[in-house]
């Protein structure tokens, strides 16, 4: 919000060209050859789906899965195309938040994931900067300040690979519990059941456009200088 009221978030105009942020994440994917696309769609479906259709014009083959008419939690949307015959027939699938700009290697991505023979895959990110500064207090007074500090540690990118064994545990997840989420839920309960999680270390540029600020801070000259490569 506000822009909200007036695009469906992923349809945020990006970059000196001003292409929808969804484009360039369609487009990363092509780049790898990966063209079998599912978008899960809900809020203000129809933009995407009038503006992609079939996902021909971008060499891709675009199928859309519409949430039901009640919050369902990202597992639950992914829960709703396998039901529905849209994410059937896949060994692994990619999951990739359509409000995440990123120039990674979806490439090498699967080759860790097959060569770890892993049921999931998470895109992990070292290193994790603050956006305000920390204070050390001790007996009631401030004794350190450090401005936005950087923290040694591994923070997820919300991007992930899951086989068909993993989706399992969620179709059987999500039929006890509708609303569910992949990170609050799904990868805990995969954790606890033992499940081989292998990392994949995100070295490239990502960026979260998740809210109005972060938006106002992404530059055109960010985009092309990360991702002007998908326009050739």
């Amino acid at each position: 919000m506000p822009l909200t009221n007036y695009f469906q978030k992923t349809m945020v105009p990006i970059g000196s060209k001003k292409r929808p942020l969804l484009e360039y994440v369609v487009r990363l994917l092509v780049f790898h050859k990966i063209r079998d696309i599912t978008m899960l769609t809900g809020y203000r479906a129809e933009e995407i789906e009038n503006y992609f259709d079939d996902g021909s014009k971008f060499d891709a083959r675009i199928t859309y899965s519409r949430d039901p008419g009640h919050a369902v939690g990202s597992a639950g949307a992914i829960a709703n195309a396998v039901s529905t015959g849209k994410l059937s027939s896949y060994d692994d699938v990619i999951v990739y938040y359509g409000d995440i700009l990123s120039n990674m290697d979806l490439t090498e991505m699967m080759r860790v994931h097959h060569s770890a023979k892993a049921d999931a895959t998470l895109v992990l990110s070292k290193g994790y900067a603050l956006s305000v500064g920390v204070a050390t207090v001790e007996s009631g007074l401030v004794t350190s300040l450090i401005e936005k500090p950087t923290y040694d540690i591994s923070v997820t990118t919300g991007n992930m690979v899951v086989n068909k064994s993993a989706i399992s545990t969620l179709m059987e997840m999500v039929s006890k519990t509708p609303q569910l989420d992949l990170m609050k839920n799904f990868i805990p309960a995969l954790l606890e059941k033992g499940t081989k999680i292998a990392p994949y270390y995100l070295d490239n540029f990502w960026y979260d456009v998740g809210t109005v600020d972060k938006y106002q801070e992404l530059e055109d000259r960010i985009v092309e200088k990360n991702l002007g490569f998908l326009d050739r």
